[in-house]
């Protein structure tokens, strides 16, 4: 909602402010101009990255008016479920999770957490270090350096894809220089027309210097930028586990090592002891 609300707002300033001085907004539509522009950025951009990035930088840039993934709600279940996890584990062994790690889709410990269950990189991850716990790994250092080896990969990705964004929006300005002198150009081939013909045509050449500014600086770099926000504040969800599952290796009870895993989120997201201590005790043994 706020890149809409962001977007929305640079689009009415200028808008507004060309208006106010008498501008005629005919004169900014140039599809010659978006087209040489629009194109080129476009072209540049699939030319300098690859087909993974390409794809999570289309989803990512569409998925900018949900904003972050996780919500409040999405880490008061991650704790309530490393919670159960943990507990399950410290009563029964941890063999008892093989079935629920083999199996997470039909599982009825994890089919308990909907919202995680339906985050398959999520299931995935906290599965697979299960996984490990069960085969007979202990040690909280090596566990924790090899999580840290994979979020960093994770992560880095994600941040490829920001910066190739950003990378695009900083190329706009040089693009809207090369339809500006290719306006230009068109121009000098008219050059006998009367002033009011050779007017127009340079305030259309001139349209390209503007539009590639503004893409950079009012549209695409701004996208950049909410692109790794949003990654940075999506990745504390995997520190929450990470941070869990450490605990829990280091002998802690099911209690303190959901305290621990919250102990990582900001306050926007944590939920208070409170709403921790009521969802925990709401829920069944498995």
């Amino acid at each position: 909602m706020l890149v809409i609300i962001g977007t929305l707002v640079v689009i009415g300033s200028i808008i507004g402010g060309f208006l106010m001085v008498g501008g005629h907004l005919a004169i900014l539509f140039q599809p010659a101009e978006i087209v040489i522009i629009g194109g080129s950025g476009i072209g540049a951009f699939i030319t300098a990255n690859r087909k993974e990035v390409i794809t999570a930088a289309i989803s990512g840039i569409l998925g900018l008016v949900k904003g972050p993934k996780y919500g409040p709600e999405d880490y008061l279940e991650l704790l309530t479920l490393q919670y159960q996890v943990f507990r399950m584990a410290k009563s029964k062994g941890m063999l008892s999770l093989e079935s629920h790690i083999e199996n997470p889709e039909a599982s009825a410990l994890f089919n308990q957490f909907p919202n995680f269950a339906s985050d398959h990189h999520a299931v995935e991850f906290f599965c697979d270090y299960l996984r490990l716990m069960t085969l007979g790994t202990d040690n909280p250092l090596e566990v924790e350096s090899l999580i840290d080896q994979e979020l960093d990969v994770h992560h880095e990705h994600l941040h490829e894809v920001a910066h190739a964004v950003n990378t695009m929006a900083e190329g706009f300005p040089g693009l809207g220089i090369v339809a500006a002198v290719l306006g230009v150009i068109h121009t000098m081939g008219s050059i006998n027309e009367p002033p009011e013909v050779l007017g127009h045509l340079i305030g259309a050449a001139l349209v390209g210097t503007f539009l590639g500014i503004l893409l950079c600086y009012g549209f695409v770099g701004p996208m950049a930028t909410a692109l790794k926000g949003i990654y940075d504040t999506d990745h504390n969800y995997y520190i929450c586990l990470k941070t869990g599952i450490i605990a829990h290796l280091q002998g802690y009870a099911p209690a303190v090592s959901v305290e621990f895993a919250g102990k990582t989120l900001g306050d926007h997201v944590k939920p208070s002891f409170a709403e921790l201590e009521e969802a925990t005790a709401a829920l069944s043994r498995v």
